[in-house]
């Protein structure tokens, strides 16, 4: 496994977590194309092929269509539709070359219905969420899957002093981390013959 984020003691622990032999970090931006470029050369060279992309790079804050300056939107954009994009395209090369492979996009609930307060954040999510349903359209046939995952609350850093607050025991009752990762690896596991093209999941408290 090739993991990637700008944090490298953040990097550092998870591969520590997850061990050496099987994993190995790549400190970078993922808004920048190169950046993508080496990510793939690094698991080819290190682990011989490239299988599955999970795209998971993403920024959020809550506040109206004015409550944020032109650079943090502008940001927030950039981070979740092109660190999507950039990442896509270079393992799609890979995944062209050895006839097959997974794409997972981590997307959101907001990409299908976003609520007020969050109008830019759920854009990006409707980008995502028509660059899968386009890409799998282009791509299938080639053996490439290619998923949306559309979590609801996630208990993460998300909006975290932009909408959320630590310690806010509402956190507690949204999904967590790690079911996100559970849908992800349901999605990677399925029979060659099978693809799912977007999966929403929520917490039992939270509505639809």
């Amino acid at each position: 496994m090739v993991v990637t984020a700008r944090r490298e003691q953040r990097l550092k622990d998870l591969c520590d977590e997850l061990g050496h032999d099987t994993s190995v970090a790549l400190v970078g931006d993922i808004r920048e194309p190169a950046v993508s470029e080496r990510l793939v050369k690094l698991a080819v060279d290190r682990f011989g092929t490239l299988d599955s992309l999970v795209a998971n790079a993403g920024a959020g804050m809550y506040g109206g269509i004015l409550d944020h300056d032109d650079a943090t939107l502008a940001a927030m954009v950039q981070t979740n539709l092109l660190g999507t994009v950039w990442p896509i395209r270079s393992a799609v090369r890979e995944f062209r070359r050895r006839s097959g492979g997974d794409v997972v996009i981590v997307a959101s609930v907001a990409g299908f219905r976003g609520d007020s307060n969050e109008a830019v954040y759920a854009a990006t999510k409707f980008a995502q969420i028509g660059l899968a349903g386009s890409l799998d359209r282009e791509v299938r046939t080639e053996g490439i899957r290619v998923t949306a995952v559309c979590p609801a609350g996630v208990n993460t850093e998300f909006a975290l002093g932009v909408g959320r607050s630590v310690g806010d025991p509402d956190l507690d009752q949204m999904l967590q981390p790690a079911d996100v990762a559970a849908a992800i690896l349901t999605v990677l596991r399925q029979p060659r013959r099978l693809r799912t093209s977007a999966w929403t999941i929520y917490s039992m408290s939270e509505g639809s």
